[in-house]
């Protein structure tokens, strides 16, 4: 899968990923290979993506998350790593 995580400044994170756990409004959620398509809101909480290399972890502080045909798109209001 491919993912964006974008905030109003810069492109915090572009790449291929196997996994992506988001802090969802209504609770934390996974996506993984070939998810059905998706858009559900952030709330303050951590990103955790598992690439081959390993897993990266962001703190967004909201936003929104896009899930369609394997790519994900994250549009974050502020991330820190």
């Amino acid at each position: 899968m491919y993912l964006e995580i974008i905030t109003p400044d810069k492109k915090v994170f572009a790449g291929e990923v196997e996994a992506a756990q988001f802090p969802g409004t209504n609770g934390s959620f996974e996506v993984l290979n070939s998810h059905a398509p998706l858009i559900s809101t952030m709330e303050s909480g951590r990103i955790r993506i598992t690439t081959k290399q390993g897993q990266e972890f962001f703190i967004v502080d909201g936003g929104v998350v896009e899930v369609l045909n394997n790519k994900i798109i994250v549009l974050a209001e502020s991330v820190s790593e």
